[in-house]
């Protein structure tokens, strides 16, 4: 059994996030690259007490960038995997 707080790394605090939250109710997090769509719902309700309807995953691929200080040989800009979580409706996540 994978724990939840290796699944969930961070929640992402961005304007698109903070809009999504206040009108769909669907929150943003940065989870492992290994997770799937039903161990982040799982994980998502273990931690905050919520009902998870449903969950979108979206694989964010490393870019390929000049390193100016490497005389400009490409070297890559992390990618990460976030997810995009959708409550019932009544339930919220307060984030202090």
């Amino acid at each position: 059994m994978i724990l939840a707080d290796t699944i969930l790394k961070e929640y992402r605090v961005t304007e698109k996030a903070a809009i999504l939250s206040a009108n769909l109710n669907q929150y943003t997090f940065e989870v492992a690259p290994s997770a799937n769509r039903i161990e982040v719902a799982r994980a998502v309700a273990k931690v905050f007490n919520v009902e998870v309807t449903k969950v979108n995953i979206l694989n964010k691929k490393p870019k390929v960038k000049t390193d100016r200080s490497r005389r400009g040989r490409p070297g890559t800009k992390g990618g990460h995997k976030k997810a995009i979580v959708t409550l019932k409706e009544g339930d919220k996540i307060e984030l202090v």
